[in-house]
């Protein structure tokens, strides 16, 4: 996309477009003052139809799918409201071009300005006949693009797509958001192809082929589903540069040593189906305490090469304390009843919320700390974010980042700064601006494009960190 002859091509075609989307816009008027013949009408009317369906000749340059569908709708937006301004401006003009009279006109209506006679140049007729003329044009164009980028989008989310769809009648507003819809996909498109063609040019370099297979743990209150992975994009990305991926599958809330004993169990299931002696362990929030808790018998740990801890709580949360403490134990049975229902039914054998809770505490997790060991040979290290401002943050770590705050200061949305390191080494993430990264950021759980953070890119430097040292 950045080929300066492809660039001028792309803007002599994109104004070639506009030409003829304004010659089929504006055709009426056009034929009526024998500006253009009925054969050239016909012919940029046809065009047209390709334009809708291909409107970028260096289309193949957008790598994915995906992105060359959001990138002909971010075109086609585009087209549509620049024909929309010219249209607007040439209909006023063709409407009120005037000339000073001194005897009686022959016009079909007339205007007085300032003591003169204003005469009309086109009949009624002529101008429904435009209206619906350009309205057709301009809004076939406009559906075109708007499905495009409502299907493809990743970054538009459900609150732009919402004010889209409320204010979409309301002029000037729908221009408005109309125009931070086209920049927020155009910056997308530009994002994901870049990093296509990251990918392509280091495909051969496969950085993230570790020796060991990597296993990736969930953690609390989320299942590991095919089509809706807790990962977000990180797994393809990784997969992409030669990774090889496992899922823990444990259940989504239940105590430590229960999930603690399946982490176990899928360890030894991916050295008997690999051959691989050894795996490695990327384990995010409660995942990285069952992997821990998975590591504490002797003969799962000789098959761990590694075991970094994304944003857990070694330490607990002092607010999960409060919580517990405070809300009345019938309030407690009710929402636990609920939750484990569902889950049961989703694929959790034995769901325990409650009990999933409460190893989350900061006293449940000095008790873990005092009874779980590292074992030896396992190299450990771990990652923490911080989010320096609630609204950073989506529902509902916006609402408990401020709650974490008064009981554990810095954090994540959920859990404390202080409970993230452990092991040989700790990271702390931050981004620039004031945002910051969540909890829920860490696992690309929104699919959000952070701004001075790629989420993407960090598990890819990871795990190529892994393979560097020898895992």
């Amino acid at each position: 996309m950045k080929n300066p002859l492809h660039i001028i091509t792309r803007i002599i075609y994109h104004l070639f477009i506009l030409f003829v989307l304004l010659l089929c816009t504006n055709s009426v008027f056009l034929l009526s003052s024998g500006a253009f013949d009925s054969v050239v009408m016909l012919v940029c009317i046809f065009m047209s139809f390709f334009f809708w369906i291909w409107p970028d000749v260096y289309g193949k340059d957008i790598r994915e799918g995906r992105v060359r569908q959001l990138w002909f709708g971010n075109i086609q937006l585009t087209l549509f409201l620049e024909a929309l301004v010219i249209s607007i401006i040439y209909t006023y003009l063709e409407l009120f071009r005037f000339h000073m009279v001194n005897d009686t006109g022959t016009s079909l209506s007339q205007l007085v300005i300032d003591g003169n006679e204003v005469l009309f140049t086109a009949s009624w007729k002529r101008i429904v006949a435009h209206i619906i003329v350009a309205s057709v044009f301009l809004s076939i164009t406009f559906w075109i693009g708007i499905i495009r980028i409502y299907l493809t989008s990743i970054q538009l989310g459900i609150k732009h797509r919402i004010i889209g769809i409320l204010f979409g009648l309301v002029f000037p507003v729908n221009i408005v958001v109309l125009i931070i819809m086209l920049r927020i996909t155009q910056k997308e498109v530009m994002f994901e192809n870049d990093k296509a063609l990251l990918n392509e040019k280091r495909r051969q370099e496969q950085i993230c082929a570790t020796k060991y297979p990597v296993l990736l743990l969930h953690g609390v209150f989320f299942r590991d589903f095919k089509y809706l992975d807790y990962w977000g994009r990180i797994p393809k990305e990784l997969m992409t540069n030669g990774c090889r991926i496992f899922y823990g599958e444990q259940q989504s809330a239940a105590p430590v040593e229960v999930t603690g004993r399946e982490v176990a169990r899928k360890i030894e299931e991916i050295v008997k189906v690999t051959g691989s002696p050894k795996v490695n362990i990327i384990a995010h929030s409660k995942g990285g305490l069952d992997a821990r808790c998975a590591m504490s018998d002797p003969e799962i740990a000789k098959h761990v090469a590694s075991l970094t801890t994304i944003n857990t709580p070694h330490r607990g949360c002092d607010f999960a304390d409060y919580l517990l403490d405070k809300i009345p134990e019938k309030i407690q049975k009710t929402v636990a009843g609920g939750y484990n229902t569902a889950l049961h039914r989703m694929g959790d054998y034995n769901p325990d919320f409650i009990g999933a809770c409460r190893d989350l505490t900061a006293s449940a997790c000095r008790d873990f700390n005092e009874r779980i060991k590292d074992p030896q040979g396992v190299y450990i290290q771990s990652y923490g974010s911080i989010l320096k401002k609630a609204r950073g943050g989506r529902f509902p770590l916006n609402m408990t980042y401020r709650y974490v705050g008064i009981f554990d200061g810095k954090n994540d949305g959920l859990v404390a700064t202080d409970s993230f390191p452990w092991g040989h080494e700790f990271h702390m993430l931050e981004a620039p601006g004031m945002r910051g990264i969540s909890h829920g950021d860490m696992i690309d759980l929104n699919r959000e494009n952070i701004p001075g953070f790629d989420v993407r890119e960090f598990y890819v430097g990871l795990v190529a960190d892994l393979k560097k040292k020898g895992f």
